[in-house]
């Protein structure tokens, strides 16, 4: 397994937290409280967490070639609802 792990460090993790997992639960199974969150994709389960300093996310993957497709749909979604504060991309590891 490969662990892709995102952080955003920003005060409004919990709005964008839910925001992604209504958006993902129009396609996918998805469960949320405002500061918890788990969007079965899939290539695999990402873990959301909001804390009033920030957002994390991670996932376990399976292949390689999974990590930049992972960071990708986590990014280009996080980039539509975060777009005031000039979002570009979570920082990965």
């Amino acid at each position: 397994m490969i662990k892709a792990k995102g952080t955003y460090p920003t005060a409004n993790g919990s709005k964008y937290l839910q925001q992604l997992c209504k958006h993902f639960a129009h396609k996918i199974d998805v469960e949320f409280t405002e500061t918890d969150g788990t969007c079965t994709f899939p290539f695999g389960t990402a873990v959301l967490n909001a804390t009033d300093a920030g957002l994390t996310v991670e996932c376990d993957l399976e292949k390689a070639e999974q990590v930049e497709m992972f960071h990708n749909v986590i990014d280009k979604h996080l980039a539509k609802f975060a777009f005031r504060e000039n979002f570009e991309a979570m920082t990965w590891s």
